[in-house]
């Protein structure tokens, strides 16, 4: 199973995006039958069996065995991934696209937009991927906010110019700084 599953087409996402199949696809976290699946979910097999199948054909879910039970051969089906993410690119950009402007939302939605779609076609069965993953609080008084900004920004320049040369293997830095909302307290 993997951790993560991209998914780009929207054929995927509506199979994905009804809430009976998403109950149904948490079960089969571990493999399970559709019979299994219904006990849980208190449904009839043949309507989970449906709504697997039509994971099944959208990727979402495989048939990982099957057993017999009294003369019927029974499948035992597993969801592919741990995760699911939507590209946003599955409804795409209301209206164009504004100036680059470095210091703007809009900005800081783009640029996670391409750290999502990056790590997403990362090679996952490679048995090294070097990365790291940093987070943080920063509390700044108004007043030293453009100081701030500047030094985030000089220090970043400083690892770009000594490290920006054209030997040895390629990594993408993206920093995003933004205000902390009361929700994520």
């Amino acid at each position: 199973m993997r951790d993560v599953l991209y998914l780009e087409q929207r054929e995927q996402a509506e199979v994905l995006l009804k809430p009976q199949r998403i109950e149904v696809l948490r079960q089969l976290a571990e493999p399970r039958t559709c019979t299994e699946v219904a006990a849980r979910l208190e449904q009839t097999p043949q309507r989970v069996y449906y709504h697997v199948k039509q994971l099944v054909a959208a990727g979402l879910a495989e048939q990982v065995a099957q057993r017999q039970v009294r003369g019927i051969t029974e499948g035992i089906y597993q969801a592919v991934a741990r995760s699911y993410w939507l590209s946003p690119r599955l409804v795409g950009r209301i209206g164009g696209r504004r100036a680059r402007d470095e210091l703007s939302l809009g900005y800081l939605l783009d640029l996670m937009e391409e750290v999502q779609a990056d790590i997403a076609a990362l090679d996952r069965t490679a048995p090294e991927l070097p990365s790291i993953g940093v987070s943080g609080e920063i509390r700044v008084p108004a007043e030293r906010r453009q100081e701030f900004l500047h030094d985030l920004q000089t220090t970043l320049q400083d690892l770009f110019t000594r490290y920006g040369g054209v030997e040895g293997d390629a990594f993408k830095l993206a920093v995003a700084c933004y205000p902390k909302g009361d929700k994520h307290d």
